[in-house]
């Protein structure tokens, strides 16, 4: 006896990829109608919230904790909130700077050996922070 249940057609094995390329089209036009500023502070936030994470200003600060990680994206972000301040509203710049600030000050308090003033993370583009 043979087998004569029908083979899968070739268009529903590829349907998934249809709907990711889709889906990248639909993500494409929408990244075109944001704001600069939106897409400045969203990158800003998310460089905020890992870096917060990592200097152990979360739930489990004993297995989140990495200043090593923190650090990078402690520079990160001080470095785009300084190249991108001048392009954003002070509103927007003035809170992230505060954001960062605080992320500097909890680092230092965070780290066994702290660093000299003025070279903490983000200090090369913010200055020392105390």
């Amino acid at each position: 006896m043979s087998d004569t249940s029908p083979e899968p057609t070739r268009a529903s094995e590829h349907a998934p990829a249809d709907e990711h390329v889709e889906a990248v089209a639909d993500a494409t036009r929408d990244i075109a109608e944001v704001p600069a500023v939106e897409v400045i502070t969203t990158a800003a936030v998310h460089l905020m919230s890992a870096a917060a994470v990592k200097v152990g200003l979360a739930d489990d600060p004993e297995s989140q904790t990495d200043l090593d990680e923190a650090r990078k994206l402690i520079n990160s972000l001080a470095g785009l909130i300084t190249a991108g301040a001048p392009e954003i509203s002070d509103m927007h710049a003035r809170s992230l700077r505060d954001g960062l600030r605080s992320l500097q000050l909890a680092f230092r308090e965070a780290s066994t050996i702290p660093d000299p003033i003025g070279q903490g993370p983000g200090e090369k583009w913010t200055g020392p922070v105390t």
